[in-house]
């Protein structure tokens, strides 16, 4: 019996050029990816940031803007981080009024009140037991680039509930119209109102800081610090319009007093001129009636100086041959007695 030897593929089969190629291919792509990840921490960093290094988890070291060279993960670690003096903004939505407060707001009624958590939604309240709302924008710098990386994710949040903290006590130790002067409408060009508009930011600034501080040393610092602060303050709607309101009624009752004391003056104006006339007239008259009587005495007064200065003796009796014959017309008949001679005389009158 014959020994059947197996026949070996041809040097140049088509399957064996096939699995020569893959092999070269993948072999290449293993070359570019081994080569991708020893250069993956080598890296060209911008003038506004700044590198921090991690070796196994460990502060190797902090590199500024320039060429970076680092071993590859998960040996060494690089973290980017803004440069010592870019200043980062961070508005706080914690302190504003929630999405649900501000849907209750606009359905809410007195028959149906809400909630006291949500009706207190954003507002802080202040030394003097009023209500008012801030807008608070935060600017700060990275200044411990290791304790950044080390909180990571919990930075932001952190400092959201470090500015609610200062806030809440920088608005119990103030009164309402103190923390009104950063209301963006009533900003006015005098010094005083914008030193109390300063004193104010920067009076949150140094608490916000202060309690940066203190967890920086008790070891779980934020590795930021605070370089200025904007606040905006606003007080509830409903108080605006209450406030608007009053304001309103305040104006109407102006204009209504003003109205009565015009009123008030035109009559007046139209009594004093009324008086003037009547007191002209009076006058008139009374002048007129002092004329007329001085007319109808003047013979009198006359008769009686002439009396009293004995300059005129013949007045009497001329006023009396005057005046006899006309009173005399006047009667019917005169009889003249003569107390010395018992004759009368009797004198025909005037005929009517």
């Amino acid at each position: 019996m014959s020994e059947v030897v197996p026949q070996r593929p041809p040097v140049n089969s088509p399957w064996l050029q096939a699995s020569r190629l893959a092999f070269l291919g993948l072999y290449a792509v293993t070359l570019l990816a081994a080569l991708g990840w020893a250069l993956s921490n080598v890296r060209q960093i911008d003038p506004q940031n700044r590198a921090v290094v991690l070796r196994l988890g460990a502060l190797e070291r902090i590199q500024s803007a320039g060429l970076l060279t680092a071993w590859p993960q998960p040996f060494e670690q690089v973290v980017l981080l803004p440069s010592a003096d870019r200043v980062i903004e961070r508005h706080v939505e914690t302190l504003l009024r929630s999405k649900l407060a501000l849907d209750a707001d606009r359905i809410s009624s007195f028959a149906t009140p809400m909630s006291d958590a949500l009706a207190g939604s954003g507002y802080l309240l202040t030394g003097d037991a009023g209500v008012v709302q801030l807008d608070v924008t935060v600017y700060y710098k990275v200044t411990d680039p290791y304790a950044f990386v080390l909180q990571g994710e919990h930075v932001l949040p952190a400092l959201d509930r470090l500015v609610n903290r200062s806030t809440v006590a920088l608005t119990a130790a103030r009164d309402l119209d103190t923390i009104l002067v950063a209301r963006p409408e009533m900003v006015s060009p005098d010094s005083q109102s914008a030193e109390r508009r300063e004193r104010l930011r920067g009076d949150l600034v140094r608490g916000i800081n202060q309690r940066l501080t203190e967890l920086a040393a008790t070891g779980v610092g934020l590795g930021v610090e605070i370089a200025r602060v904007d606040v905006q303050s606003s007080l509830p709607t409903t108080a605006v319009n209450a406030f608007n309101a009053v304001l309103t009624a305040s104006q109407l009752a102006d204009q209504a007093v003003a109205n009565a004391r015009t009123e008030a003056e035109k009559l007046t104006q139209t009594a004093t001129q009324q008086a003037d006339r009547t007191v002209q007239v009076a006058h008139a008259q009374a002048s007129e009636r002092l004329a007329k009587a001085q007319a109808d005495t003047a013979t009198v007064t006359s008769l009686a100086q002439s009396v009293r200065d004995k300059s005129d003796p013949g007045l009497m009796m001329r006023i009396y041959r005057e005046r006899v014959p006309k009173i005399l017309g006047q009667a019917g008949s005169v009889t003249t007695v003569d107390p010395r001679d018992d004759s009368h005389l009797i004198i025909q009158g005037a005929e009517k």
